[in-house]
């Protein structure tokens, strides 16, 4: 089961192909990791390098992070987050819905969280394109996307209540932002709720 999958597609370079895009962005990611420190600093989430003029930490912020660690996690969660719900939309759609949640993260941290000086990783991301597909399998009624939601909800509601959750900073290196992940996933949503869905089979659980 692939990102883009449908069943019109057969053969392992339909296959190759539906598993691009989250390929690119694992690639880009690691790029960027391979710079380090020094572009870590130059690239992420900045609120004062924004205020100044940086404009192109609004995006790329999303894809540098903290350690090889926290890279490591945030791709395998990429993919497993396409397994789940990549076959929702079409590569064009996913791309535009990726973008909005950026936007909405970047959005909320600016209105909403003055307080934070920087931001690194996709989790947020991750969270938008869960939610899209989550709200897409509601609107085929899907029942796999209601015991879905239900379980990223949880987690949400836990994070704003409690925190982050067990064992998730001790494994990404650093502080995990929680805000990421609910503007992420309201975004997201909102974005599932509105894009044309791409009727197919379901992705399994």
């Amino acid at each position: 089961m692939g990102l883009f999958n449908d069943e019109s597609s057969h053969g392992l370079g339909r296959t190759l192909c539906a598993w691009s895009l989250p390929g690119v962005v694992i690639a880009v990611s690691a790029a960027l990791a391979l710079a380090g420190d020094r572009g870590r600093y130059w690239l992420r989430f900045d609120r004062a390098a924004i205020a100044a003029g940086e404009l192109w930490r609004l995006l790329s912020g999303h894809f540098v992070h903290l350690s090889w660690s926290h890279f490591a996690l945030n791709a395998m969660g990429l993919l497993l987050v396409c397994y789940l719900v990549g076959a929702r939309f079409t590569a064009l759609q996913w791309i535009s819905i990726s973008l909005l949640t950026i936007a909405g993260i970047d959005l909320g941290f600016w209105l909403w969280e003055p307080q934070l000086a920087s931001y690194v990783g996709l989790s947020g991301l991750l969270h938008g394109i869960l939610a899209a597909g989550i709200v897409a399998g509601l609107r085929l009624q899907h029942r796999e996307a209601y015991l879905l939601g239900a379980v990223v909800v949880a987690k949400l509601a836990y994070e704003q209540l409690i925190g982050p959750m067990p064992g998730s900073e001790q494994s990404t290196g650093g502080a995990v932002i929680v805000a990421a992940h609910l503007y992420g996933a309201l975004t997201g949503a909102v974005a599932g709720a509105v894009v044309p869905i791409r009727v197919g089979p379901p992705a399994p659980l």
